[in-house]
């Protein structure tokens, strides 16, 4: 890109090169030549000083338009600059990756695959990560980077699977350079590693040309991941069978109702949750009804159910007790709280801000804070990050930014 933007100011100021002391305004300042006057020429005919007159508008016109070009050289110049990006074809792309929240989530059988049937409504939220992705000149292989140590960056990430996915369905040989700046927090609940995998899946398919409809690539994620699928819906979906099962619900919920996030440290192993489950704990609330309810009243404690909570509870006792806390400290500032999908993030919903006690009380000075508000995109454009969207923060930067 250097290059091409060395070349187009070549080609936009050369003609200032040449002539550094150029007049302001060269139209004011522009003489017809010596020759085009007829007393410069003797025996010349009317009719020739006429076809001569002629030439001379044509081209004090041509000088003209040029003098009018030159005064507005950064159209110019990005005007070249889209024309050899267009010419040179899409070489990197950097994409928004949001999470998402379970509104409710019901689980209502088991599968005799071992999965578990459920019926939740999710949701997209503004917090999210950034993935940068670039062509690679390998054909063999995707290199990928991440800024959290921990994170694998092998074949066993999603994104590489995804990558892999696109490649096996559609026969395209792209290979990338990735960089994962994560934001989500992992063992969350919060679907970080199967925002990245769609995130991917709508990258090689952007970088190919869009030769796959936004259902192939919503199909096809259903074979790498439960959970992304449903971000190939429009942000708000109410979700079946093992979650691959999408169905949009336009409309639901204001994106300026505002949210907190509250996570610990610890995580809650998705595996282990599951395993603890007994369905004879589960609610017996119908998720239609559920669903029903929200769609005409809004968000309440009542409709915010989450059959995960108690054996989640069991894994991460204290996960119990910091939710408590969050109700009996919230002074109703909260419509509802709850436990997003397995856990261990704690949500509340209808204001941005956490309890006080986070701020003050040493055994919350390493939990994961975050702001948030629901999320939607278009047909056919992938998720934007709000512009008020902000960073994640612990105990020490939350104190650091009340006193600032």
């Amino acid at each position: 890109m250097a290059c091409s933007a060395h070349l187009l100011s070549q080609s936009l100021y050369s003609s200032h090169r040449a002539s550094p002391a150029a007049p302001r305004s060269l139209r004011s300042q522009a003489r017809p030549p010596a020759w085009a006057s007829p007393a410069a020429r003797p025996g010349s005919s009317a009719r020739c000083c006429r076809g001569v007159s002629l030439r001379v508008a044509a081209t004090f016109e041509q000088e003209r338009r040029q003098v009018e070009v030159s005064y507005d050289p950064q159209a110019k110049f990005n005007q070249l600059a889209d024309q050899i990006d267009k010419d040179a074809g899409m070489t990197r792309l950097n994409l928004f990756s949001p999470c998402k929240i379970n509104v409710f989530l019901r689980i209502t059988g088991k599968r005799p695959d071992g999965f578990h049937d459920l019926a939740s409504l999710f949701h997209v939220i503004s917090l999210g990560d950034t993935i940068k992705f670039s062509l690679s000149p390998s054909k063999s292989r995707d290199r990928l980077s991440t800024n959290v140590p921990g994170v694998p960056v092998d074949e066993s990430n999603l994104i590489i699977k995804a990558l892999n996915l696109y490649r096996q369905k559609t026969g395209t040989d792209n290979f990338f350079w990735i960089h994962l700046d994560k934001k989500v927090p992992t063992g969350a609940g919060l679907g970080g590693g199967s925002s990245n995998a769609a995130t991917a899946l709508w990258a090689a398919n952007k970088f190919a040309g869009c030769i796959a409809s936004e259902k192939d690539l919503q199909e096809w994620s259903g074979e790498i991941g439960s959970d992304i699928p449903f971000f190939f819906s429009r942000g708000a979906a109410y979700c079946t069978g093992r979650g691959e099962i999408v169905e949009d619900i336009p409309n639901l919920l204001p994106e300026n109702l505002p949210l907190v996030l509250v996570k610990p440290p610890e995580a809650c192993p998705t595996a282990e949750v599951y395993k603890r489950f007994r369905l004879e704990q589960a609610s017996k609330a119908d998720p239609l009804t559920l669903l029903k309810e929200i769609t005409q009243n809004g968000i309440s404690q009542d409709v915010c159910v989450n059959d995960l909570e108690p054996p989640a509870f069991e894994v991460l006792p204290s996960l119990k007790r910091l939710k408590k806390r969050i109700i009996a400290a919230s002074r109703d500032d909260y419509n509802a709280v709850f436990m997003s999908g397995s856990g261990s993030t704690i949500v509340g919903i209808g204001s941005p801000d956490p309890p006080a006690f986070v701020y003050d009380d040493e055994d919350y000075k390493d939990v994961f804070v975050s702001e948030a508000c629901f999320l939607t995109r278009d047909e056919n454009e992938w998720y934007r990050e709000p512009i008020s969207s902000k960073a994640a923060f612990n105990k020490d930067e939350l104190q650091a930014s009340v006193t600032d």
